[in-house]
């Protein structure tokens, strides 16, 4: 039986010649369909832009969601992904401090 640490470190990424993390080997599982495009809300001088869209993951129902993409979507940043209800609350804290400002 693998321990722990034989799983970790028994994984050489050939493209960067490093070892792949525990969560590297997890997150290639994952799986995505952007449902809609919302809007993008900035984009860096490499070109990867923060977008928010709905997004299904791994088949369930579609969530709204803020992160970083590569320019064609074939890699993706860290982000957050929000209910309905939970972007309802963000635009009332976000409405707040808008009123706040002026």
């Amino acid at each position: 039986m693998d321990s722990k640490f034989d799983k970790i470190f028994s994984s050489l990424d050939k493209k960067s010649g490093r070892y792949k993390k525990e969560k590297e080997i997890m997150m290639a599982d994952i799986k995505y369909e952007i449902k809609k495009e919302l809007g993008n809300i900035s984009e860096s001088a490499k070109g990867w832009t923060k977008e928010v869209n709905l997004i299904s993951w791994n088949g369930a129902a579609p969530k709204y969601d803020i992160r970083d993409w590569a320019p064609e979507h074939e890699k993706m940043g860290k982000g957050i992904t929000l209910t309905k209800e939970e972007v309802q609350q963000l635009y009332k804290i976000l409405g707040e401090i808008v009123a706040d400002e002026t």
